[in-house]
């Protein structure tokens, strides 16, 4: 065969670089496409094994709106925790009528509350001890330690978020007779939590894989996934966050009795 023409291969050229461009565009929408159905609540990063953690539950806050509890609790569900609090003095205006609906539902349920970093500790019990009665039935409280606002950019002092967070959590284990539970992601725990408050059991919020806490730590509660969608609320916010336990149904059972 004699000499290829000139024309023939800037043609030849060129489809290649059409077939790469086409390959690369290719990606992207799958890419595109697998985002999108992440965004949307249809598919998920995470999906623990129901063999592995067959114990799951819900959070839930005013967002969710009026919620059917008989609904929600239908779909697999095991427990609910409840937003009760927030720094000093806010209250979830659903917090009530959720207590009352999760535990008529059959539900294992507890309240938690958002620490603040910039109140007290101490008034900050307060306001949970106000709001959050003092039953047997109910799980120890959480406490929800993570970044907000201003804070992400320029956190506060380790120092000062142990000692008030200390004394949050002495003053309401003193009051419920139990020590609460602490809800985080891993950049506060790193920041505040790692290496200290050994007598609280750790909830860690982990959307990308099952969690490893930098300190070798175990959790009790993974919250695996905060774009949910289920039956049952239809509040301002489209999705729910799901978790799971970190025991089997026997320790369920018995855990915080």
């Amino acid at each position: 065969m004699g000499p290829v023409p000139e024309n023939r291969r800037v043609a030849r050229r060129g489809s290649g670089r059409g077939r790469g461009v086409a390959a690369v565009l290719a990606v992207l929408a799958v890419v595109g496409g697998a985002v999108g159905l992440w965004w949307t609540g249809t598919l998920h990063v995470n999906n623990p094994s129901a063999e592995r953690f067959p114990v799951r539950g819900v959070d839930v806050s005013r967002y969710q709106g009026v919620i059917d509890w008989p609904v929600l609790a239908g779909q697999d569900i095991d427990f609910a925790f409840l937003k009760a609090t927030e720094g000093s003095a806010t209250v979830d205006p659903r917090f009530a009528a959720n207590l009352a609906g999760a535990t008529a539902a059959g539900l294992r349920v507890g309240a938690y509350h958002f620490f603040s970093f910039e109140s007290p500790g101490a008034t900050q019990a307060d306001n949970v001890i106000r709001t959050v009665p003092d039953g047997t039935e109910l799980l120890p409280v959480a406490v929800d330690v993570e970044f907000y606002g201003d804070f992400w950019l320029h956190p506060a002092p380790v120092e000062d978020v142990r000692r008030e967070l200390a004394d949050l959590l002495d003053r309401l284990t003193r009051h419920y007779g139990a020590a609460p539970i602490v809800y985080t992601t891993g950049e506060a725990y790193n920041r505040y939590l790692a290496g200290a408050f050994d007598g609280v059991d750790i909830w860690i919020r982990d959307v990308w894989r099952e969690p490893s806490l930098a300190d070798g730590r175990a959790w009790t509660f993974w919250q695996f996934s905060d774009r949910h969608r289920l039956d049952g609320y239809a509040g301002e916010e489209r999705f729910i966050d799901l978790n799971v336990y970190a025991g089997d149904r026997a320790t369920w059972e018995q855990y915080g009795r």
